[in-house]
């Protein structure tokens, strides 16, 4: 079984090791076939330091907490 792989952006990074990962998709909805954006927030653990606004790309891992079950792989983009 594959792990998941998500990127995002970093919205906060006010926990020790721990950042919230925004992460974005577009869906066609089945009836209308309209464009749909949703947005989902992710807990993920953080060995890089990353700030706020890094886009970075995380991926499924053991649990290191009851709400922390990804962990940042690398760094896409850093903020400017």
């Amino acid at each position: 079984m594959s792990k998941k792989i998500f990127t995002g952006v970093v919205t906060s990074n006010k926990m020790n090791k721990t950042v919230v990962v925004t992460v974005d998709t577009v869906k066609s909805h089945s009836l209308y076939e309209k464009k749909v954006r949703l947005t989902k927030k992710f807990m993920a653990h953080n060995e890089l330091e990353v700030s706020e606004g890094d886009m970075v790309t995380i991926q499924e891992s053991k649990p290191f907490s009851k709400n922390v079950k990804f962990e940042v792989v690398k760094v896409e983009k850093e903020a400017k």
